[in-house]
C-alpha cells in the first residue's frame, strides 16, 4: 500500500500522455473528458494515501525525495494536455487565452514568488518574495490558484457540452463538476492554512540556522 500513492500519480502521467496523443490524433470529447476525470481522481487521492501509509524514514526510495516534483509535473501535464484537447479540436480562441495565461501565470509567478519555476513555499531562494514577504506571496499563489481552477471548469465544461451525450446527462455533469468546483474553493481555503503552516516552519529553519 506504501507504494499507491506513486502508482497513482503515474498513472496520472500516462493518463496526461493519453490525452496528449488524442489531441493530435483525432481523440473524441467524450474520451477526452472521461480520461481527465479519471486522473483528476487519482490526484484527489495520491496525496491521502501517502499520508496514509507512508514509507518508514529508514526505508524511504531516493525518488521519494522528489515526489512532490514529480505530482506538480504529472498535474501540470495534464492540464496541458486538457487545454490543448480543447484548443485543437473545439474552440481554439479561447484555448490560446487560456494557455497565454497559464504560461504567463506559472513563469512569472513561480519566478516571483520562489525565485524559480516549480518552487514550493519549502523550496525557494533565499531573497524570493516568499521568504522576504510571505503575505504578500501567499496572495499571489492563492489567487493564481483561484483563477486556475475557474479556467479548468471552463475547459470541462467546454468540452463536456461538445459531446454527443445526451442533455440530461450533460447539464447532470455540469451541476456536479459545479458542485465540485465549490468543494475546491474551500479547499483552497484549507490549502491557505496550510501554507501559512508552512511559512511557519521555514521561518523556523532559517532561525535554527541563523544560530
Amino acid at each position: 500500500m506504501r507504494y499507491l500513492a506513486d502508482l497513482l500519480t503515474l498513472s496520472r502521467l500516462f493518463l496526461a500522455l493519453v490525452l496528449f496523443i488524442i489531441s493530435f490524433t483525432g481523440g473524441t470529447p467524450e474520451a477526452a473528458f472521461v480520461i481527465f476525470l479519471t486522473a483528476e481522481f487519482t490526484d484527489a487521492f495520491d496525496g491521502t494515501c501517502a499520508r496514509k501509509w507512508p514509507f518508514p524514514k529508514d526505508r524511504t526510495p531516493k525518488y521519494r525525495k522528489y515526489a512532490a516534483q514529480f505530482d506538480m509535473v504529472s498535474d501540470i501535464l495534464l492540464t496541458s494536455a486538457h487545454v490543448l484537447f480543447m484548443t485543437l479540436r473545439i474552440n481554439w480562441i479561447l484555448g490560446i487565452i487560456i494557455i497565454s495565461y497559464y504560461l504567463f501565470s506559472s513563469v512569472c509567478g513561480d519566478l516571483l514568488v520562489y525565485g524559480k519555476i516549480l518552487g514550493h513555499p519549502d523550496n525557494c531562494t533565499k531573497n524570493s518574495l516568499a521568504r522576504r514577504n510571505f503575505p504578500l506571496a501567499k496572495k499571489i499563489i492563492l489567487t493564481r490558484r483561484y483563477i486556475y481552477t475557474l479556467c479548468l471548469g471552463v475547459v470541462n465544461a467546454v468540452i463536456l457540452f461538445a459531446t454527443n451525450w445526451p442533455d440530461p446527462v450533460k447539464y447532470g455533469l455540469f451541476i456536479f463538476g459545479c458542485s465540485i468546483f465549490v468543494f475546491i474553493w474551500f479547499f483552497l481555503r484549507q490549502r491557505r492554512q496550510n501554507i501559512s503552516r508552512d511559512a511557519v516552519e521555514i521561518e523556523k529553519k532559517l532561525s535554527e540556522k541563523k544560530k
